[in-house]
């Protein structure tokens, strides 16, 4: 019978993936790209319901987004359609879709270097 303990070999051993510094800052970019995204659909979903821009919560909301669709308007012969108050904002679904796309290609350049 052999006393000695087994050699573990460091290949063999798996490292989950835990909370290190690298994991948050994936999780942390993840959640504010999803907190813009929220953010952009409660906006579309208010102005297609055709929501009171003059109530505090819409206006908020709209003032708080427009950073984001600002670069994506103009890209089409119209930002939006209106109809009896209801109003589909292009281009917060297009900045909707463009964003969605940088987090995709900001969370797949950080995994590149993601050791698992």
């Amino acid at each position: 019978m052999d006393d000695r303990p087994p050699v573990l070999d460091p290949v063999d051993e798996r490292v989950e993936p835990g909370w290190g510094v690298w994991s948050l800052l994936v999780r942390l970019i993840a959640l504010l790209f999803g907190l813009l995204q929220v953010a952009l659909v409660l906006r579309i979903v208010l102005l297609l319901l055709g929501a009171d821009q003059a109530n505090t919560i819409v206006h908020d909301i709209v003032a708080t987004t427009n950073p984001f669709v600002d670069p994506f308007r103009g890209m089409f012969r119209f930002d939006s359609l209106a109809s009896a108050g209801s109003v589909v904002d292009v281009a917060a679904i297009v900045a909707l879709v463009g964003w969605t796309i940088v987090e995709a290609i900001v969370l797949a350049v950080l995994n590149l270097f993601n050791r698992w």
